[in-house]
């Protein structure tokens, strides 16, 4: 919704909003681009005679704001049929969908775009670090976006990404998630499939070879062009059209070849570690192949890129201490970015702080796999968000490597300031603001080195 309200500001429109728990980096960029901000959802807000309110698919009935709007008759829209009405009319759309990676493969994508000259617009669900700002309208035909499968809006329960209508589309993995909108998986698939018929048939769909969830999706039916991505021990079949591969050179996949039905192309080159990540830009660059991006230029875009904001986001170093913020909320997510860490770092000490906070993680569907995901970790300090009703005391019972449960995070800070050492990594999960303990905590750290250096003259 802050990316959107970015877009309508570049349209000309005056724009204002509401939200709860607003934190960076998204409140920082809505000041900067001159965005009012409101806090919570007082109906007085409402009063200013807005031309039309757009409703994010957080706000439910019940909410003030909400009752205010249906008595009075106010004219309002969901975020993504404003979107298609109002921006993405008359674009190439190229999509980005799947349960984990669309911040990152979008802002991938985006980049290539922009790299090859193509001036694209974009709206991201994160800000990244090559652009600064998450969403824009571009200069050209092209529009990347992040394309989610939750609902739409309280008057509107299809997934957002219909509204979207892409030429170009990549499916990048399928889990279950979303436990409060979706009673199953095969729930989920058929709002994917929703999206694979509305794909021209001259448009592409981007799949990787690996994931059984979704070529159940494409099994029930796709007339457009299908591409295959994966590494390269993976197999897919002799009819699958277009088969791009990458091969690791180095453990944590910091560089990997590229080939496309059997003949290498180049080699990427960048900063970014984990087969996840390897496997986000490998289909960022199927997709811009399909608007006329060679894969040459694709990969030299990589090996520019400089990631997103709160994905593995790198925030400091304080005595040999590494501080990172990553937005993982789900058990796959927790694990492949501490495998992605542990293959980058080696035998460093790695120190995990998780918050549970996405509604699927607090509903507890997952709970009997959080212990498990953590085992590249050296220690986890569970954290036990307020609204969390299930213990998480199970999990660190079950962990396999030292897990404690906390419920303060001043409690976080005062255990790592004293464990942590130089050379050690602390990573930080959480899909929300988790009250601030990434600056906090690397204030603690930072106080913690002037008194060692202090105490030895």
């Amino acid at each position: 919704m802050g990316s959107l309200a970015i877009l309508a500001k570049e349209l000309g429109y005056r724009v204002s909003g509401s939200d709860q728990n607003v934190y960076p980096p998204m409140s920082t960029q809505l000041e900067a681009a001159g965005i009012e901000l409101i806090q919570g959802y007082d109906p007085e807000q409402l009063k200013n005679g807005a031309d039309l309110i757009v409703v994010g698919n957080a706000m439910s009935r019940g909410n003030p704001a909400v009752e205010y709007m249906l008595d009075h008759s106010l004219p309002y829209i969901s975020g993504p049929q404003w979107l298609a009405e109002h921006v993405l009319k008359d674009k190439w759309v190229l999509a980005v969908a799947g349960t984990h990676g669309k911040t990152t493969t979008s802002s991938m994508l985006a980049w290539i775009l922009e790299h090859a000259g193509m001036a694209p617009g974009y709206l991201i669900g994160g800000v990244p670090k090559n652009f600064e700002v998450s969403a824009r309208l571009g200069d050209t035909p092209f529009f990347v976006i992040e394309a989610d499968e939750y609902d739409t809006a309280f008057f509107d329960k299809r997934s957002k990404f219909v509204h979207y209508k892409p030429r170009t589309a990549v499916l990048n993995n399928l889990e279950f998630d979303h436990a409060d909108i979706f009673d199953d998986l095969a729930a989920i698939q058929r709002q994917f499939h929703h999206l694979v018929r509305i794909i021209p048939s001259q448009g592409r769909v981007i799949v990787p070879f690996s994931d059984s969830n979704i070529r159940d999706v494409l099994a029930m039916g796709c007339w457009s062009d299908v591409e295959y991505f994966g590494e390269g021990n993976e197999s897919g079949s002799a009819d699958d059209g277009q088969q791009w591969r990458a091969e690791p050179l180095t453990p944590g996949a910091n560089r990997f070849a590229v080939s496309l039905n059997g003949v290498e192309v180049g080699v990427v080159d960048w900063q970014h570690a984990g087969l996840h990540n390897m496997n986000n830009g490998l289909s960022a660059i199927a997709a811009a192949r399909h608007v006329g991006v060679v894969p040459a230029q694709a990969i030299e875009a990589l090996c520019q890129f400089e990631g997103v904001k709160r994905r593995m986001e790198q925030l400091g170093e304080v005595a040999g201490v590494t501080l990172y913020d990553d937005f993982a909320h789900h058990p796959t997510a927790i694990e492949t970015t501490l495998d992605g860490l542990r293959k980058g770092v080696g035998k460093a000490r790695i120190f995990a702080i998780i918050e549970p906070r996405s509604n699927t993680m607090r509903l507890g569907v997952y709970k009997d796999k959080l212990a498990a995901v953590c085992a590249d970790a050296d220690q986890v300090l569970w954290f036990q968000p307020p609204g969390v009703d299930w213990d998480l005391q199970s999990v660190a019972e079950a962990s396999p490597v030292p897990a404690r449960v906390f419920q303060s995070t001043d409690d976080i800070i005062e255990r790592i300031c004293a464990d942590s050492a130089a050379g050690d990594h602390v990573v930080i999960m959480s899909n929300g603001g988790f009250e601030g303990v990434h600056q906090r905590l690397l204030t603690a750290l930072e106080h913690r080195s002037a008194n060692n250096e202090a105490a030895n003259g």
